[in-house]
């Protein structure tokens, strides 16, 4: 089956000027692309003049491994790919679906209340079992990286200290083989459980592992705000500065590729250290150190209701923390930690806490505070007690516009979403419209200029993790491509649940999207895994 893409306008996904072209998709791959002068046939032939060809967006965060794997995982992809999401870079912040052996007693510890493996084709423990059972069953394209936090937590689940040295050599050889297998990274989750647990010589020891294998290191820092529970002073050095110095010793003396997760600043007083930031990763570049970061068009996310709680609290049985002493300590330090934030419940969205609990879902920890007649803090205790400390939660104020605008903008910057589809609860509304929202900002000369915003949403994301094939409009890559208007991208109403200007969406040469309409038949079993080769040096 052949199919041709006709004058449409072509960014190719190398940041280049884009050219009036065409594109020939030959069964799964593209066979040739020309410059306007194309002399081929084919067995269907579509005239995008007037429109953008671009290669189909990756994204560069997500979480979308625990999705990839359900009985029915098209309602959890559509929204991706009507925004034009081709592919996924997944297993981020820690919390991979593999890692863990299926013989763990602490499996159910696995995903820090997040994530679940409910609903599944089966429990995967490796690599390789993921990757065979989304190869051609899935609707997208999967890479995977593995996390620290679920590998942890299936040798000592979430057990306050440090593993031991056989523990430990069990958890660089369970990652070592997920990379072998083909895994695109490592990650690490400092503000879940148990990574918050991990002392530096642990981490230390994932880094060499990484700087070996030639693979990065995604990390989800210890803390995103310049205050924050994981510290024990609340003032001098801002918190996520101090997560960053962090990171920084961690990679000292290494040639690691180290990828710094969603960089967010929550709280309205920690916006300013974003400049701050910039310096210390090109202190790091400096250093030796391949340091990139990745972003989402947004100023808020999701976590985990229990991230503002310090390690000390979280380690704590429900009776100890209703001890008067534990109580105060902990009043006390939240107070004055958001005080000096910028930050407070009413920039916390109860998303999800569990069933019969859904009186809570959709509004902020002060209004239910005022509802329930409590005080916020105890209000935020009672929440995270009832959800087991598993609740989902919306927290805003995690950055600016003109900080997305400025960060957009940098060459050391990947796109992403950060978001999944839940079954139940409030959405993110990044999982609906955040890369039309970068391809709008670019438009409005807000972004980067549309080729190198194109770039950072497929060619950039496909050369960090070393994707095979992938994220450019060349002939031998595997045909996924996007087509958008650019009018209607420019006109579109952002954050409203559905996503603006995407028209086509092919994967692997599979027509997925026409005209807002999913061909849920070819979105089926569109997707291929994506395994990337091992490059161990010593």
């Amino acid at each position: 089956m052949t199919t041709l893409l006709k004058n449409g306008t072509i960014y190719d996904g190398a940041g280049d000027d884009s050219f009036i072209g065409d594109v020939l998709i030959e069964n799964d791959k593209i066979s040739a692309v020309t410059h306007g002068d194309n002399t081929c046939s084919a067995d269907k032939i579509i005239d995008l003049t007037g429109k953008s060809v671009a290669a189909g967006f990756i994204d560069a965060h997500s979480h979308n491994d625990w999705y990839a794997v359900k009985t029915n995982p098209i309602p959890y992809f559509e929204p991706f790919i009507r925004q034009g999401i081709t592919g996924f870079v997944t297993g981020n912040c820690g919390l991979s679906i593999i890692g863990a052996k299926k013989d763990s007693p602490y499996r159910d510890k696995v995903g820090a209340g997040l994530f679940h493996n409910d609903e599944s084709i089966g429990e995967f423990s490796t690599a390789a079992e993921l990757f065979d059972a989304v190869d051609k069953n899935s609707p997208v394209n999967i890479a995977a990286c593995i996390g620290h936090c679920s590998v942890r937590s299936g040798i000592a689940g979430y057990e306050n200290r440090p593993l031991t040295k056989d523990e430990q050599e069990d958890m660089i050889k369970t990652i070592a083989q997920a990379l072998d297998e083909g895994a695109c990274g490592a990650s690490l989750g400092l503000m879940y459980e148990p990574g918050i647990y991990a002392p530096k010589e642990e981490l230390r020891a994932i880094a060499e592992l990484m700087e070996k294998q030639q693979k990065p290191l995604t990390v989800h820092a210890r803390a995103l705000s310049s205050v924050s529970l994981a510290y024990p002073s609340p003032i001098g050095r801002p918190h996520n500065l101090l997560a960053l110095d962090e990171l920084r010793e961690m990679s000292k003396g290494l040639k690691l590729k180290l990828h710094y997760s969603h960089a967010i600043f929550v709280g309205g007083k920690t916006f300013k250290t974003h400049t701050e930031m910039l310096k210390i990763f090109d202190a790091m570049r400096d250093e030796g150190v391949d340091v990139a970061f990745d972003l989402y068009a947004e100023t808020m996310g999701v976590s985990v209701i229990t991230a503002i709680s310090p390690p000390w609290w979280l380690s704590m049985s429900r009776e100890e923390r209703k001890k008067p002493l534990n109580k105060l300590k902990f009043a006390a330090l939240a107070q004055l930690t958001m005080k000096l934030l910028g930050f407070d419940f009413g920039d916390i969205q109860i998303a999800y806490l569990g069933e019969g609990l859904e009186e809570y879902e959709g509004k902020r920890v002060s209004e239910i505070a005022l509802e329930k007649n409590l005080k916020p803090l105890d209000a935020y205790i009672m929440l995270c007690d009832v959800s087991n400390n598993q609740g989902r939660v919306n927290q805003y104020k995690y950055s600016t516009p003109q900080i997305v605008s400025t960060l957009a903008k940098r060459p050391d910057v990947l796109y992403m979403t950060d978001a999944w589809i839940e079954k139940k609860g409030v959405q993110n509304p990044a999982a609906f419209d955040c890369f039309p929202k970068f391809l709008q900002l670019s438009l409005k000369g807000q972004g980067d200029t549309m080729a190198q915003t194109v770039r950072k949403m497929s060619g950039a994301v496909a050369d960090r993790f070393a994707l095979p094939d992938r994220g450019y409009i060349k002939p031998g890559n595997y045909a996924d491509i996007t087509v958008f208007d650019e009018n209607e991208i420019r006109g579109g109403t952002p954050d409203t649940f559905h996503s603006f200007g995407i028209q086509r969406v092919f994967i692997n040469g599979n027509e997925v999207l026409t005209d807002n309409e999913i061909n849920a038949s070819a979105l089926r079993y569109a997707g291929k895994a994506i395994r990337v080769a091992a490059f161990f040096i010593s």
